[in-house]
């Protein structure tokens, strides 16, 4: 027995319209005017680099030329060739300022002559030799740098700024210009980050001495006037409310200013998810009164969407489902979307073994503050699993709030009704009961991390109206990730879950708030929700007590592609803690291709200690790590 799980994303499309799109970096339908313009004249030529230091330095070159960049391009012409070496003078000479060369020199051969003396109209060989030839000359060192109106240091944690001595800006050490700029930013943050908005660099001198190799560096700040902020005017609304938007900046007149502040309310802007673009704009000036307004400047989504998807497995058939999103429903960033599923669809057709799911969910943006949302949902489901079948309709309404990038709460009330088949039976249940839960994300990229941790915490107390029985659900998960080499080209990931159910006996327990284990998100090599509790018969239930986890070592094998190693195991207890031999491991190997949506995965897992109902192996396929 094999299982094999395939997944089409779906498309999301606004009713507007559209000439192409665009999925993992392939368009269709594109406009040929889009298309890039066909070279009339194309000219090849071969670069050849040539860089008179050891160590990184020929790299640094390499990464900074355009010749070197588009070399298996034909250039538009001689006029673009020459175009492209002209350039690169400038662009090497950057970078060596850049690594602490400041008496380098660039010689850019083109068929044998310096490109800055060939005309754009000359006859050059098809194809032409292009040699880059860089003398960096001797490594430049700070000397005196002199940091004149330095902000003040400050007790706040939240206002304090990296000191630029910290970035390489200091006597003895290499003169990089891009120290040089770091240290601008950071001495021009300071000063922002305790209120002075208008903060500029006064002047800015640079003495290079070719004698000794030495730099001399004084930076001026002009810190302006103190500031607070201003009024917010908001232009380029159509259907939205003006007076919301502005309110949901969290931006107050008379505050003192925070460039925090300013970066948290493009994010609550950003969040709404109706502007296709969303720009604050601070005044030219502070004001009389020392406020300093802003403009905000908007252009609406459309107010529409809708997409579509499949899967297929060779266990499951085939599953179809889609959505429809109305966005704005009232001016005030409403959404509504409706989703349906369809799936189980197998040949030959039977209609009684399909899954069909249609629910709705509506969020409300901006309740009591900016960043908390109500959210209310409704559903109705018929689905079979593997240890039982349900049909149900359930409903939820609470909050959720965004504490801060990493930290989200959430909280409210639910309702089900519920008819299960299993193996005790058919039974009916209703309940009504609490969520809460809260997320702490640090990691680094939610759908490729390498470093840092997440956690979640939810906790669900219910009580069932027919068995009058009280009962709550716990569960806790964290991931971990840790990253080796530059760039991280190998990651170690693990995750842990654990949750218990304190309640009554089994048989009055809604097998959906019991625990399974098994498949893509759990246990790989099993099926889903396959692993619970055996009653002796061989028949599976749900069970009290849940206990998994997963270890990866990625690698990548080149820039886009990479392999993963993965070990998973879980169980599921009725009331006691299970014993060795009811661990089921999976193990297996993986693929991945990485995008600009994330890396898209194949994984091929095996049961270690299978029993006579599960596969001998399992194909997963998606989007972004399993964890």
């Amino acid at each position: 027995m094999s299982a094999l799980c395939v997944a089409l994303a779906g498309f999301g499309m606004a009713t507007a319209p559209a000439y192409a799109f665009e999925l993992f970096g392939m368009k269709f339908f594109e406009d040929e005017a889009d298309a890039e313009s066909v070279i009339t004249d194309p000219q090849p030529y071969s670069v050849t680099v040539t860089v008179g230091a050891t160590g990184p330095l020929e790299g640094v070159v390499r990464n900074a030329s355009a010749l070197v960049a588009d070399q298996n391009e034909p250039a538009s012409g001689a006029a673009g060739l020459l175009a492209k070496a002209r350039g690169d003078y400038r662009r090497v000479v950057a970078a060596l300022y850049n690594e602490g060369y400041y008496g380098g020199t660039v010689s850019i051969l083109v068929g044998g002559v310096e490109a800055s003396k060939l005309a754009p109209d000359v006859n050059l060989p098809d194809p032409v030799d292009v040699a880059l030839v860089v003398n960096p000359g001797p490594e430049f060192h700070f000397n005196r740098v002199t940091l004149a109106n330095e902000a003040p240091p400050t007790d706040d944690p939240w206002d304090q700024v990296e000191l630029p001595s910290n970035v390489g800006f200091g006597a003895g050490l290499v003169a990089k210009s891009s120290v040089i700029l770091r240290a601008e930013q950071l001495a021009l943050e300071a000063w922002r980050q305790q209120g002075y908005a208008k903060a500029v660099i006064e002047n800015r001198d640079v003495v290079a001495d070719h004698a000794t190799n030495l730099v001399d560096v004084t930076i001026t700040v002009d810190p302006g006037r103190k500031a607070a902020f201003g009024d917010v005017t908001v232009t380029g609304t159509e259907r939205m409310d003006p007076e919301f938007v502005r309110r949901q900046t969290g931006l107050t007149v008379g505050e003192e200013f925070d460039p925090d502040e300013v970066a948290l309310a493009q994010k609550r802007l950003d969040r709404l998810e109706v502007f296709q673009a969303a720009r604050l704009e601070a005044a030219e000036s502070i004001g009389a009164d020392g406020l300093l307004p802003y403009q905000l400047i908007v252009q609406e989504l459309p107010g529409r969407r809708f997409g579509a998807g499949a899967t297929f497995s060779t266990v499951d058939g085939l599953g179809v489902e889609g959505f429809h999103l109305w966005r704005n429903l009232f001016g005030q960033a409403e959404r509504l979307r409706l989703d349906a599923r369809v799936a189980s669809i197998a040949f030959p057709i039977d209609t009684r073994e399909f899954d069909y799911m249609f629910g709705g969910t509506f969020t409300k943006p901006g309740v009591f503050t900016p960043d908390t949302d109500f959210v209310a949902s409704v559903s109705a489901e018929r689905t079979i699993y593997p240890t039982y079948t349900e049909t149900s309709a359930s409903g939820r309404g609470g909050l959720t709030h965004i504490l801060s990038d990493q930290i989200t709460l959430e909280g409210g009330a639910q309702f089900e009704i519920n008819r299960f088949d299993d193996a005790f039976g058919t039974r009916d249940f209703k309940t009504v009961g609490l969520y809460g839960g809260a997320v702490l994300d640090f990691r680094n990229d939610k759908v490729n991390a390498t470093e840092g941790w997440y956690a979640a915490v939810n906790v669900e107390p219910f009580y069932e109206l027919n068995y009058e029985n009280a009962a709550a659900r716990f569960t806790v998960e964290g991931r971990t990730y840790f990253g080796f080499g530059e760039d991280d080209p190998f990651v170690l990931a693990g995750r842990l879950k654990a949750g218990a159910l304190v309640g009554p006996e089994l048989s009055e327990i809604p097998p959906d708030k019991l625990f399974f284990a098994g498949g893509g998100g759990s246990v790989r090599g099993y099926a889903f929700k396959s692993i619970g509790v055996d009653n002796g018969a061989g028949i599976v239930t749900g069970g009290r007590y849940l206990l998994e986890g997963s270890l990866e070592a990625r690698a990548k094998v080149t820039q886009d592609i990479g392999v993963v190693g993965f070990v998973d195991a879980g169980y599921v207890a009725a009331d006691r803690f299970p014993a060795l031999e009811d661990l089921r491991i999976g193990a297996g190997l993986g693929v991945r291709y990485y995008t600009g949506l994330g890396p898209l995965r194949l994984d091929f897992a095996v049961p270690l200690n299978k029993r006579a109902s599960d596969p001998d192996y399992a194909i997963y396929v998606g989007i972004g790590q399993s964890f």
